[in-house]
């Protein structure tokens, strides 16, 4: 409890984005590109950190998500991606089921923030 005080938010600590890359590679590149402009089933991840939800103009997301009142930060990312997609976002199309090993979710995310 002391170290959440020390650093304010549970996730604070960065991951190793480096590390992140083998954990997009495996968890998200099947739907997901890292490229810009160029979405595959799911919509680029470029720039996902900082970004409305839903908002790509170039990619048909669910109503779900199209209308969801968020920006993706990094505690948001932690959230969605730690659980079961359609738990986080009830009504979207995204088949994932989290990712559960709390250091790749963190490596992950560090990786996505890297990407403006």
């Amino acid at each position: 409890m002391f170290m959440l005080w020390m650093t304010g938010s549970p996730y604070a600590q960065a991951g190793d984005a480096q590390a992140g890359a083998d954990v997009f590679k495996s968890e998200c590149s099947e739907c997901h590109s890292a490229k810009q402009g160029h979405n595959k089933k799911g919509p680029s991840l470029f720039g996902i950190v900082g970004r409305a939800a839903g908002s790509l103009p170039d990619y048909h997301y669910s109503d779900a998500l199209h209308q969801a009142p968020w920006t993706w930060t990094t505690d948001k990312l932690h959230g969605y991606l730690s659980q079961p997609a359609r738990k986080a976002n009830p009504g979207t199309k995204m088949k994932y089921s989290g990712l559960d090993d709390p250091k790749q979710l963190e490596d992950l995310i560090s990786y996505l923030d890297t990407f403006h």
